[in-house]
């Protein structure tokens, strides 16, 4: 590789750091959550499996989308779930907040929901697995996959080159839920308006691969040499940098309270 592909390789692998950071402190959150009704000892259990689960799907499911990557069909149902989850996360966090308000307002006492044995649990979990698997991978192949060729042997239908820089990624999101999740669910918690950019990302990074898709030789619709063309590239990136920078400074800081630490919170749940 010459050193301008060095650079173009480097700045997608950076970006999808960010990317997968922000989505793994979103996915280690939500585990723990799912997991906070059992016993300590039970806990630790249902992340541990979780953990698990959550490297056997990725891995299962970067393998499976090489093969199928070049595949217009795939590409679609990618960039439409891409974009459907980018868009049910933005109108789900519009109407929680609301419905937060709402049972603010209102003092009528609830009953509490019965909650899962450890097996269910575990089950939910590893579910939620695949959907984070899905999630992450496929918002990892829409970045790379118009990546120039790196000149390394193919592996599935992916360039060699390409299918690294998915894996490091997906490998690097696994270790940020494992090890450096609390960081960014402060950061998440500090400056709530970065979760709803992270997904608004998603929702871009699925045009990008509706493109890809609107550019393959079968379909035609765009030319086949679209996506490698160096002005969508940098206009792409561009919108890409002022989401995650508008996310930033339009997000206000929330001030933490002493009696409610996220952080703290995570470790606990899962023996951090």
């Amino acid at each position: 590789m010459d050193v301008s592909l060095l650079l173009e390789y480097g700045w997608v692998l950076a970006v999808l750091v960010v990317l997968e950071g922000l989505l793994a402190a979103d996915n280690a959150l939500v585990l723990a959550i799912m997991v906070k009704h059992l016993p300590e000892d039970k806990r630790k259990k249902a992340l541990f499996y979780g953990l698990m689960g959550a490297f056997v799907f990725r891995l299962g499911s970067l393998f499976l989308i090489s093969f199928l990557v070049d595949v217009w069909q795939v590409q679609a149902i990618g960039a439409l779930y891409l974009l459907y989850i980018s868009i049910n996360h933005i109108v789900k966090k519009i109407l929680g907040s609301r419905n937060k308000t709402d049972e603010a307002a209102d003092s009528t006492p609830k009953k509490p929901k019965k909650q899962s044995g450890f097996w269910m649990t575990v089950f939910k979990v590893e579910v939620a697995d695949i959907a984070f698997a899905v999630d992450s991978i496929l918002a990892a192949v829409a970045l790379a996959v118009a990546l120039p060729p790196s000149g390394l042997p193919p592996i599935g239908g992916l360039d060699g080159g390409q299918f690294i820089v998915i894996f490091l990624g997906g490998f690097i999101g696994l270790v940020i839920m494992r090890f450096a999740a609390s960081y960014f669910v402060k950061l998440l918690h500090s400056r709530p308006g970065l979760e709803v950019a992270a997904f608004v990302i998603v929702g871009w990074v699925g045009v990008k691969l509706a493109v890809i898709t609107l550019a393959h030789p079968s379909l035609g619709v765009l030319d086949e040499h679209f996506p490698e063309n160096k002005i969508w590239k940098f206009g792409f990136y561009i919108v890409l940098i002022t989401i995650a920078v508008c996310g930033w400074f339009l997000s206000s800081k929330v001030p933490e309270k002493e009696d409610e630490n996220p952080v703290e919170e995570l470790e606990k749940q899962a023996g951090l």
